[in-house]
């Protein structure tokens, strides 16, 4: 019996970055799906890559969007290369699923006309567009209410809705007005048999007593700008020399970012080394004294599930962040939650618990045993669930 062909989106990150879709891929091939995913390569040239569990086809994006002008000529060529390479590999390999993950919430557009053909579509909804968008720009009505309306063709023509937590499927089912049956959480949530710390690594603390480490994208939303503020706090306020702060990761804030920590002459606490693969960020996680989410609270941010506090925890590490209602429902009484949007309180938290061993082990050990009911496995059972209603539905 051929095997069922899922084409799967992606806009806003290369394949080989996007840790979530690359274990829904991993997944659906060992539940046996062929699966194909069309993405952007952020150098120039194309990448079709054939590997034994996954096709992709990597389109050229030479730049990416700073303001919401640039980011509609992204999406729009974006658009346009993921229709050509979708009709390449649906005449190549036909085609059942287009399984599109967000965002930008476009996909739909691709997917509406391939309705009219059987070939179904699952809307995989990472982040809630509109929230982002707030969280970038200043409120523009206009512009939300376009990314409302693109929100909710996405949910009214898709299949299948996935999300990535409760709040998210209360938006599904409340703002999108869609059945509570069509929805299914798949936490984000690191493979426990692939992803598990090693032996720490001394030299990644610079000569320092002390690593704190943050690892993911580095956006506006992300709030990095938070922890230089509370280095500068700690170094110059507090005179802690040590303690090194390790940013792990990329993205159109990294610029700023490297910039504030130059201007505030704090290059020699700082160590900025990119995205890293997952080699080097389990030599990271297994270092680090503490790790950190210092993600504002903004309104996106109480609505979303950090996949960074979920890699601390599983390592045994605990996380400062501020008191976000995902967050908290995530890591539980295992993180140090900051009140209040303040990089000095910010930095007192990491302080605290870098100055008392005891707690850090005990709270580390929680986490531990705390993601061994939130990793990618239990997620992964929601997931093809959802494929074999699908199916079972047609």
């Amino acid at each position: 019996m051929k095997k069922r062909h899922v084409v799967m989106l992606v806009e806003n990150l290369p394949f080989e970055r996007d840790r979530r879709v690359k274990q829904e891929a991993r997944s659906l091939a060992d539940a046996g799906y062929e699966i194909t995913v069309i993405c952007p390569r952020i150098t120039l040239g194309s990448d079709f890559a054939q590997r034994d569990w996954v096709r992709v086809l990597a389109y050229p994006q030479p730049w990416q969007g700073t303001g919401w002008f640039s980011y509609a000529l992204e999406y729009l060529w974006a658009l346009g290369w993921t229709v050509l390479l979708l009709m390449w590999a649906w005449m190549r390999h036909g085609l059942d699923v287009v399984h599109a993950a967000n965002p930008p919430d476009l996909f739909f557009l691709i997917a509406a006309p391939l309705r009219l053909f059987g070939i179904a579509f699952v809307f995989d909804q990472h982040d809630l567009c509109p929230e982002l968008f707030r969280a970038k720009f200043r409120s523009q009505p206009l512009i939300e209410k376009i990314l409302l309306y693109a929100e909710i063709c996405s949910y009214r023509l898709a299949s299948r809705v996935i999300v990535t937590n409760q709040s998210a499927y209360e938006v599904a089912i409340g703002r999108g007005k869609i059945q509570a049956d069509k929805v299914t959480i798949v936490r984000n949530g690191p493979d426990l048999s692939r992803f598990r710390a090693g032996a720490p690594q001394s030299y990644l603390k610079k000569g320092a007593t002390y690593l704190a480490l943050y690892a993911g994208t580095v956006e506006k939303q992300d709030g990095l700008d938070r922890v230089v503020e509370a280095a500068l706090y700690l170094v110059h306020d507090r005179n802690r020399k040590d303690i090194h702060f390790a940013l792990l990761g990329d993205g159109s804030d990294i610029k700023r970012v490297s910039e504030c920590i130059k201007t505030l002459e704090l290059g020699s606490f700082f160590s900025l080394p990119g995205w890293v693969g997952d080699e080097e960020l389990l030599s990271y996680l297994s270092t680090a004294d503490v790790c950190l989410a210092p993600d504002p609270p903004v309104q996106l941010n109480q609505l979303s599930t950090f996949i960074k506090i979920m890699e601390y925890m599983s390592c045994g590490k605990v996380t400062v962040c501020f008191d976000l209602l995902e967050s908290r429902r995530t890591a539980g009484d295992t993180a140090v939650f900051v009140e209040r949007d303040d990089p000095a309180e910010f930095a007192e938290a990491i302080e605290q618990i870098l100055d008392d061993g005891q707690r850090r082990c005990e709270m580390g050990n929680a986490a531990r045993e705390r993601s061994l009911g939130l990793h990618w496995g239990i997620s992964q059972e929601a997931l093809i669930e959802t494929y074999e209603k699908l199916f079972s539905a047609q």
